[in-house]
């Protein structure tokens, strides 16, 4: 496997691998990581779709990308997915994935002229005191301080950066600015998650620094991610003979381990209460999705908060497993014994009527009946205990949903702090009592919060323990490689698997780690796609560098009359023309 940029290798159809049509595939989880395996394997391995088999604990495919209506509860996502440009090899997958809404068109398609007709980009992006305007006007509020913590931290080596916190590497100063507040709000980071992925994240999107502020960086699907992403490219996995067993839950693997090779040799499961399983060869591969962010959730309604479940969880229990068999198989334990550092909690609300739309309409100052883009991204509200964000996608959000309701997306990062005008902790509320605090931070007056919460809304509580361990410090081999140093047969693949500079928490490293896998595993002799390298190009670096700067040119220490002649220098080269076009520098007349 190598990886490439570029036409010449986006464009090329690999050749048929030797002993393809022998292989038989079985894909542990149903998540996006595993229906991108398969769909690569089918696609360019040329893998018989028959030959391929996914066992899944659950009754649905998808993972965290999820969308769901329970009858009795109302609408359910857990999260939402912020998708952009460079997202590669997500991309790569979706244009040969049809579409389920345009005839002709693939998803990719669909998704391209939905965002070119109906770009996103927030009209407000932070409230504070019931609703106001917070006017963080679009600055970042980096101070020189500030500002040299994040290029210290941007110029480290990623060793530098393992086992440490964000607020080790970064000072008060930088976590007291609006860059912070956006930042966290936007990717779920608090100050006690990893540096290396704060560092890992910064590179990987400095070409969207302009746009953290407004979201105009982002990208949405039509409808939720189960509808637009999941369902199109299941259905063409079944189109193909991809078999699916569902409420199977794979609870070990055996593997033969020497120290030349590694070979799968057995898939344990359960179905149906019995025992089963499967033995596995040469020709047998197996690519296994470890560890989970939405293991072992637990949704609540409207009049019953979410429990913080911290039983056994099955997803970690078989990583667990499989990581005692072999060193290079990763630490679980890292990233799944501190639930107080990794949980959060969300809550779907569903309004019954028009009045707490016209709230939401008055902060994100778009119609949310209009059907195109309405906050354009999460609202976040500065002044919350809880620090809560909500959010308000293009509607309908489920193809099912009634014409005269809205869905909106609420969530939170501190979730044992009392609330403002809940003086409970989120993770002790109802649905109803959530609204509440969310009715309270739109403006609704108090005296009409509670009656508007009981009749108004439907709101399901979601706790998850797990939602943000892959962001606990780390150091190099807690995650195992996607094809660990002399694996035969098996992968690992999914949020907790190690590959290249991309980042975590993204649909495009879940669909990485699953074209990684099918190409090493197959020999497929297309290249996969490279990390887009904006953190190369000097171009984006300028842009990224003038906006953290709030737009203030560098300062050249010394008299006016040498700083002007230096300019004068400077301009007459490229790196003058770079510096000016970026609004760094400027001769003083």
């Amino acid at each position: 496997m190598f990886y490439s940029s570029g036409n010449y290798e986006a464009f090329a159809r690999p050749r048929k691998p030797e002993g393809a049509e022998r292989k038989s595939a079985w894909f542990v989880g149903a998540g996006l990581a595993s229906l991108s395996g398969a769909a690569f394997m089918i696609r360019d391995g040329q893998v018989p779709g028959s030959r391929i088999t996914i066992l899944e604990r659950l009754k649905l495919p998808g993972g965290a990308l999820d969308g769901i209506r329970e009858p009795k509860k109302g609408f359910v996502v857990r999260g939402g997915r912020e998708m952009e440009d460079h997202m590669e090899c997500l991309w790569d997958l979706f244009r040969s994935v049809p579409s389920i809404e345009i005839d002709g068109a693939s998803v990719l398609d669909e998704f391209y002229w939905l965002n070119k007709d109906d770009p996103n980009f927030s009209l407000q992006r932070v409230t504070e005191k019931q609703g106001q305007d917070a006017h963080t006007d679009g600055l970042f509020t980096l101070n020189d301080k500030a500002q040299k913590d994040l290029v210290k931290l941007f110029l480290a080596t990623r060793e530098e950066m393992e086992g440490k916190r964000i607020d080790e590497v970064l000072g008060k100063d930088f976590l007291a600015s609006n860059f912070w507040l956006y930042w966290r709000t936007m990717f779920a980071f608090e100050e006690w998650h990893s540096a290396l992925e704060m560092k890992l994240y910064v590179h990987r999107f400095v070409h969207h620094v302009g746009g953290l502020p407004d979201f105009s960086a982002l990208k949405f699907t039509k409808y939720n991610q189960y509808e637009s992403l999941v369902l199109p490219l299941t259905r063409w996995l079944i189109d193909q003979g991809v078999t699916f067993h569902f409420q199977t839950e794979v609870t070990d693997i055996d593997f033969d381990i020497t120290p030349e090779r590694k070979l799968a040799t057995r898939i344990h499961w359960i179905k149906d209460g019995e025992e089963g399983g499967v033995d596995l060869g040469e020709d047998d591969l197996v690519l296994t999705t470890i560890g989970s962010l939405t293991e072992n959730s637990d949704d609540g309604d409207h009049h019953t908060a979410a429990k913080l479940d911290e039983g056994p969880a099955p997803a970690w229990d078989l990583w667990k497993n499989i990581a005692r068999r072999d060193p290079s198989f990763g630490r679980p334990e890292v990233f799944c014994t501190n639930i107080p550092e990794s949980k959060w909690e969300s809550a779907t609300v569903t309004t019954l009527d028009a009045r707490i739309p016209e709230y939401i309409q008055k902060i994100a100052k778009r119609d949310p009946f209009s059907g195109g883009v309405v906050t354009g991204g999460i609202v976040t509200v500065r002044d919350s205990s809880w620090l809560m964000s909500w959010t308000v996608n293009r509607q309908p959000h489920f193809k099912q949903q009634p014409e005269d309701q809205i869905v909106a997306w609420v969530y939170s990062l501190f979730v044992d702090t009392p609330g403002d005008f809940v003086k409970k902790p989120m993770q002790e509320c109802t649905g109803e009592e959530i609204t509440q605090e969310w009715l309270y931070h739109l403006g609704v007056p108090v005296e009409e919060i509670p009656e508007l919460a009981a009749t108004g809304a439907m709101t399901v509580p979601v706790m998850m323990p797990y939602v943000t361990s892959f962001f606990l410090p780390r150091r190099a081999g807690d995650r195992p490689d996607v094809v660990p140093e002399g694996a035969v047969n098996f992968a690992f693949i999914g949020q907790f698997a190690e590959t290249t500079r991309d980042t975590i928490f993204t649909t495009e490293y879940s669909v990485r780690t699953g074209m990684e896998a099918a190409y090493q595993l197959l020999g497929i002799e297309r290249g996969v796609p490279e990390v887009f390298n904006s953190t190369y190009d000097v171009r984006k670096l300028l842009a990224a560098t003038t906006r953290l700067r709030d737009g203030e040119e560098l300062h050249i220490p010394g008299p006016g009359i040498l700083r002007n002649r230096l300019l004068r220098r400077i301009d007459a080269t490229e790196i003058g023309e770079l510096l000016s076009e970026f609004g760094l520098l400027h001769e003083k007349k």
